[in-house]
């Protein structure tokens, strides 16, 4: 009979794992669906992977809200997204 036990690394940390694993994770949605606010201000309503996808989303946003503006953004620096 073979022993098919293999050793198993339980000196890890979980949270060090989720850590590394985020920025890349973050990468993925980097289109967005802006706000546009006064003073060239601007709030990320919505993240997308692809921008046909933030697309689409731009034109149900501009037909529920006609009086607001948007607009779809490549944006690399991670802006806080609302909820």
């Amino acid at each position: 009979m073979y022993n098919l036990n293999m050793a198993q690394n339980t000196q890890y940390n979980d949270s060090e794992l989720k850590s590394q694993a985020l920025p890349y994770k973050e990468r993925l949605n980097s289109w967005a669906v802006a706000r546009l606010l006064p003073d060239t201000q601007r709030v990320i309503v919505a993240r997308f992977r692809s921008q046909s996808d933030a697309d689409g989303n731009l034109r149900l946003l501009r037909q529920m809200t006609p009086n607001a503006r948007f607009e779809v953004v490549f944006d690399c620096q991670r802006d806080e997204t609302v909820n």
